[in-house]
């Protein structure tokens, strides 16, 4: 009886190709295992001091998103970038996996932080109500899963709520007076830990101000990666990097040597880099490293 009635069933031609033709679509999604694109947002301090070619925040970011957009091991990543303060409107950061912060600290009315206002226009406590209601938004984020990079002297925040908010985002922070930043020939050793970052990275040495010896309390939540040994610089080996995995399952990535640009062309550099922002985006970092390439400039 079923089959008599599936066999009185008629079809136009047209509407049967449709069907094949969604059914096949469907079928392409699922054995490529598509997913929506992972969006990095990059938030570059403007060039405020320093010579050319060092403390070059745009050019750095600009040239990190290059790599990440052009790997050729890497597919689905879109790269925003912005110079200056971070967007007001949190509508622009609140689809990234990931944001990578380069930038001056906030310790002088004459630079600029894309996050946090210059500590001398505060009570170096805490903000107006304006900026503290924008942060706890940005917080947020963060509390969401969202992950964060943090390179070079955006690492020194002075005003004590952004001291707070680095310590539960990253699990650690430069501190003056105490920490160091001394520009030397270096030798970046890769830690012991089998850390995804790590993957295809070997010991480099390049010429570099390293911001070292950070504040960095006891915490299993975070992994040490690098360890910095400066030439002449009276100075023991230092931690010079760090993964951190925050109770939220956000991720938090730090490299204190990110100073002169030509440096972008050390390959094991670049791909430590690259490897940090990966992983703090959720993202799979390739078995080799991911894979990049940039022009002499």
């Amino acid at each position: 009886m079923s089959t008599c009635f599936v066999h009185s069933l008629r079809f136009p031609r047209s509407l049967i190709r449709v069907l094949f033709l969604f059914g096949g679509v469907l079928l392409s999604l699922a054995s490529t295992g598509q997913a929506q694109p992972k969006k990095i947002v990059f938030l570059a301090g403007p060039k405020d001091h320093g010579m050319p070619g060092r403390h070059e925040y745009e050019k750095d970011l600009r040239t990190l998103a290059r790599c990440l957009e052009t790997s050729p091991n890497l597919s689905g990543i879109t790269t925003a970038v912005h110079v200056g303060s971070a967007p007001r409107d949190l509508n622009e950061l609140k689809d990234a996996a990931v944001i990578v912060i380069e930038s001056s600290s906030d310790r002088s009315a004459k630079e600029v932080h894309p996050l946090f206002p210059p500590e001398p226009t505060t009570d170096r406590r805490g903000y107006d109500a304006e900026t503290t209601a924008y942060l706890k938004q940005f917080d947020g984020l963060m509390k969401g899963g969202v992950g964060i990079v943090i390179f070079h002297y955006a690492n020194w925040v002075e005003n004590w709520a952004a001291r707070g908010y680095y310590m539960d985002w990253v699990g650690g922070l430069w501190v003056q007076m105490v920490s160091k930043n001394p520009v030397d020939e270096w030798r970046m050793t890769p830690t012991s830990s089998q850390h995804p970052v790590l993957r295809g990275v070997n010991e480099w040495r390049y010429h570099d101000e390293v911001f070292c010896r950070f504040f960095l309390p006891e915490d299993a939540r975070r992994t040490d990666l690098m360890i910095g040994t400066p030439a002449k610089a009276i100075l023991p080996p230092q931690v010079v990097s760090w993964a951190y995995q925050r109770d939220g399952g956000g991720r938090g990535f730090v490299m204190g040597g990110v100073d002169f640009h030509v440096n972008m062309q050390v390959e094991d550099y670049r791909k430590f880099l690259l490897n940090g922002i990966v992983w703090a985006a959720h993202i799979d970092v390739p078995p080799g490293g991911v894979q990049s390439s940039v022009p002499n400039e």
